[in-house]
């Protein structure tokens, strides 16, 4: 496989049990977990102390480095001032436990948006807030990786490049999540045209439009293989994180607005370690057929 990639994962979406995760991580010979869910808690649960004696350990037993922090920092409602003072408190702390695991990254949302309403009108509000989460990020020398996601401001393409563009820091890019724009009735060569630029993580997750539903990479409508080849074509150095939501786990409830049942209809009969495995070895199929079609 291309030396530049490196392959992760939510690893929570195996078992709420961390050891779990590790064991099974290890067994498929991945190096590298993004944090997310951790015995059943969120990351942003837990105080420095707590890692540095509970979870790095762990880590480094086990010889799992960590690819990104997968912070709920973003998923609150635009115009909760109180939640919005809460997470900048959470971002912080979130920042030093980054720096402790030896990791640069942290994940976030750009804020829910009033159901019903237009999300453009928020636009000021939203990228004023996102600086102040950039300039967070920066005292501590942190890249925030802004994820597209459905029912936030930055759910498709446009909102994307506008909001990227106007914090304009180093310290703030972009995810490319492949299901989160098909499920948003967006095209994902076009997304990918028009945010490449600003990507520098990669989440392997596809979908289909007809209802929603996540499937295996490789079989929806996200162009995972043909939009990968172009990103390793010019030079992606980075994480492909694999966020397979084949089957319910603890920490998809944190996630969605709506009932995550409507969004995982066919579990396949998997467990989540199954799941993870048939992802895991569908992005290594699509990276091999890359690899020989480049020869």
């Amino acid at each position: 496989m291309n030396k530049d990639l490196m392959i992760s994962g939510f690893s929570d979406e195996i078992s709420s049990d961390f050891d779990t995760q590790l064991e099974v991580v290890s067994k498929l010979g991945m190096r590298y977990i993004s944090l997310r869910g951790i015995d059943g808690r969120n990351i942003g649960e837990f105080s420095v102390d707590e890692i540095k004696e509970s979870v790095l350990p762990r880590l480094q037993k086990a010889q799992i480095g960590v690819s990104s922090i997968g912070a709920p920092i973003g998923k609150v409602f635009v115009n909760d001032e109180e939640g919005f003072a809460e997470q900048k408190l959470m971002l912080d702390r979130l920042c030093q436990i980054t720096n402790l695991l030896n990791c640069k990254y942290i994940r976030i949302f750009s804020f829910y948006i009033p159901k019903g309403e237009n999300a453009d009108r928020y636009k000021d509000q939203v990228i004023s807030k996102l600086k102040e989460y950039a300039d967070i990020a920066g005292k501590h020398n942190i890249i925030l990786l802004h994820e597209n996601e459905k029912d936030i401001y930055g759910d498709i393409a446009r909102r994307c490049h506008d909001i990227l563009k106007s914090v304009a820091s180093p310290y703030f890019k972009a995810i490319f999540d492949f299901a989160n724009f098909v499920q948003c009735g967006e095209d994902t060569a076009e997304c990918y045209e028009l945010l490449k630029d600003e990507i520098v993580y990669i989440h392997i997750k596809d979908a289909v439009s007809t209802d929603s539903q996540n499937v295996v990479c490789g079989t929806g409508e996200g162009k995972i293989p043909e939009i990968l080849a172009q990103a390793i074509a010019s030079g992606y150095k980075g994480f492909l994180t694999l966020e397979p939501h084949l089957v319910l786990f603890d920490s998809l409830k944190d996630l969605e607005l709506e009932d995550a049942t409507e969004i995982i209809k066919d579990n396949k009969g998997l467990d989540g370690a199954g799941g993870y495995k048939l992802q895991y070895e569908s992005l290594l199929q699509i990276l091999e057929t890359i690899e020989s079609e480049e020869i």
